[in-house]
């Protein structure tokens, strides 16, 4: 089960980038305005950069903490604090994707074109 742990929390990540292309895709019109466009293209970019960069410190962290506590089982806790701390990057992208999304909906005016 503690090997498992670091595979199980870069899976949690995919499911953030779920929840960002449910909430764009809801949003999507034929005539879309260019600025709510772009917005849902930087919380896009925001979830992935920010998923990647989590997804490469878990397996950073994941790969030295199981080594380290198969020698040294006290490590293990320490490895858990730490993954959580890199997960937790993934989390800031979906925050700052969501602002951005709830962001696009203001002072938007229909398209004529």
């Amino acid at each position: 089960m503690q090997n498992t742990l670091c595979a199980i929390m870069a899976q949690i990540l995919s499911i953030y980038g779920l929840v960002a292309s449910v909430i764009i895709s809801g949003d999507l019109v034929e005539k879309l305005p260019l600025h709510q466009g772009f917005l849902q293209l930087g919380a896009g970019i925001s979830v992935g950069l920010s998923g990647l960069a989590a997804g490469f410190a878990i397996g950073i962290v994941g790969d030295a903490g199981v080594r380290a506590s198969s020698q040294q089982p006290r490590l293990y806790i320490g490895m858990v604090l730490i993954l959580i701390f890199a997960e937790v990057l993934g989390l800031y992208g979906v925050i700052v994707g969501i602002l951005m999304l709830t962001k696009s909906k203001e002072n938007v005016t229909q398209c004529l074109y």
